[in-house]
């Protein structure tokens, strides 16, 4: 099977897992997808979201909207596996979210884990957990993280019982240096691509 076709089944797997929640009459749905430039030299980028946030237009006041992770049951953590996002997206988050316009998204990146050699495994790209890359030779190095937050400033709208869907562009490439000493850092390089409101 090809790996677009195998990771095409998987994100539907996931999205019907995660559901088609019902919110409250003046709301509507909001689903973040992810896709990624990977670091092309590792076998496998594991990253780990733990807190992704929406924040609306009409209160410059209000507090952070949570945006609860994809899994069920509802996960505190969603890890992807960026090597398996180029090209192919899976699901980061949905909530159903008050209908109007919001001017921000911020995640949270908590940690990171960088793998060279070995196979990657048959596993969906993101899941709560993920397991390392199979085979002889596989090292790992977990990748310091100066700040894990990255805030996303582009406007969007939530429409009355609509669906707007919101690509996140994670870009690897850029989010991953090696330091001197033989070490991996990430500075979260993230972008929303497109915006698609229905």
């Amino acid at each position: 099977m090809r790996l677009t076709t195998a990771l095409s089944m998987a994100l539907g797997i996931s999205v019907a897992a995660c559901g088609s929640p019902s919110g409250p009459s003046g709301s509507g749905n909001l689903r973040l997808m992810i896709t990624d430039a990977p670091f092309e030299d590792a076998s496998a980028v594991h990253v780990t979201f733990s807190e992704v946030k929406a924040h609306r237009a009409e209160d410059a006041t209000a507090e952070w909207i949570t945006v609860p992770l994809a899994g069920t049951p509802a996960a505190t953590t969603r890890m992807c596996n960026l090597k398996k996002l180029e090209g192919p997206q899976d699901i980061l988050g949905v909530a159903f979210l008050e209908a109007g316009n919001y001017t921000q998204l911020r995640l949270v990146v908590s940690s990171a884990m960088i793998y060279f050699g070995g196979s990657p495994t048959g596993e969906a790209a993101c899941l709560p957990t993920l397991a390392a890359p199979t085979g002889t030779g596989v090292t790992s190095h977990a990748m310091e993280i100066p700040s894990g937050e990255v805030k996303l400033n582009r406007p969007f709208e939530v429409m009355s019982n609509g669906t707007t869907t919101v690509e996140l562009d994670f870009d690897g490439a850029r989010s991953i240096n090696q330091t001197g000493n033989g070490n991996y850092r990430m500075t979260p390089v993230i972008a929303i691509k497109t915006v698609n409101t229905q």
